[in-house]
């Protein structure tokens, strides 16, 4: 028996700092690498502080607001062929969003992801202040400019808030501050978690809300996975039972990448990996080799 692989974390041609991979060649490259369910994740950033710099798809080949929602439904056509497509083949193919989460965005998000018929919906802290920490541009001028205990505060601060909007499925790599914070802070910000993430998780859990196990964290030459092991095993003790793995691929490269250690350390604490179709998760049964798995 094996895992069913897929990867819930895919950038195509939409996201503006993804290479211009369509959503089908994505799905061709799936089926290369024996996924059995793939989810695209564009991500969606709202934030008007950053208007000029991030609140943009690539649509129709240009630079195109997010607020102009005409995107979404080129977005959902696209997906909707892709999965007609490879359906014979045994991919599965989702639409799914990553929405950078930022306090008074509430009305937005909610606006977007109640009106299109998303599968997966995925929540991310990826800017504190209104800087990306998720940028190696960007984020030395957050890191360097704060201690440690401000750090922990902004970040835990956004995500209870975020986590208490109900708005998401699943949290991404949520400690995406150690990328480019144990450069700036040094080992110390390996830490920062404990006592602050406990309660968050105790209300993912209470929510029904989900955590991913993101694999980026690999190819930016960090040794451990977001989130930690260490974290992982405080989102088990405080009774979350959803979990998803993705690649958070960028380009046709990153597709699938880790994600079958990433099922294996899901499995060394006894947890499932899930899919999600129509907001709803289902647990991902195990499949004989060679055999394809029923959900």
């Amino acid at each position: 028996m094996e895992s069913v692989r897929t990867d819930y974390h895919v950038h195509p041609d939409y996201s503006i700092d993804a290479f211009p991979v369509k959503i089908r060649d994505y799905c061709h490259r799936a089926l290369e690498l024996g996924l059995g369910e793939i989810c695209f994740t564009t991500h969606l950033e709202l934030d008007p502080v950053r208007r000029e710099i991030d609140n943009f798809v690539f649509f129709k080949g240009k630079k195109h607001s997010v607020h102009d929602l005409t995107w979404l439904d080129g977005y959902f056509s696209e997906i909707a062929r892709a999965r007609e497509e490879f359906e014979a083949a045994g991919l599965k193919v989702k639409a799914g969003i990553e929405v950078g989460y930022d306090r008074g965005l509430e009305k937005d998000i909610e606006k977007i992801v109640e009106e299109y018929p998303f599968d997966f919906v995925m929540g991310a802290i990826h800017c504190l202040n209104h800087i990306a920490i998720s940028s190696m541009k960007e984020s030395p001028r957050y890191f360097s400019s704060r201690s440690l205990a401000e750090i922990r505060n902004d970040y835990f601060t956004t995500l209870k808030e975020a986590v208490k909007t109900g708005l998401f499925d699943c949290i991404a790599h949520v400690d995406l501050y150690r990328r480019y914070g144990i450069k700036h802070c040094g080992p110390g910000i390996l830490t920062i978690h404990r006592g602050a993430i406990e309660p968050v998780f105790k209300e993912m859990a209470r929510k029904g809300m989900g955590l991913e196990v993101n694999t980026s964290s690999r190819r930016r030459g960090l040794k451990e996975f977001h989130p930690s092991p260490e974290i992982i095993s405080l989102a088990a003790e405080a009774g979350i039972k959803i979990f998803t793995v993705g690649s958070d691929a960028h380009s046709l490269d990153d597709l699938g990448d880790h994600i079958q250690d990433a099922l294996a350390l899901l499995e060394d604490f006894n947890l499932c990996n899930h899919v999600f179709t129509r907001r709803r998760a289902v647990p991902c049964l195990h499949k004989a080799i060679g055999q394809k798995a029923d959900r």
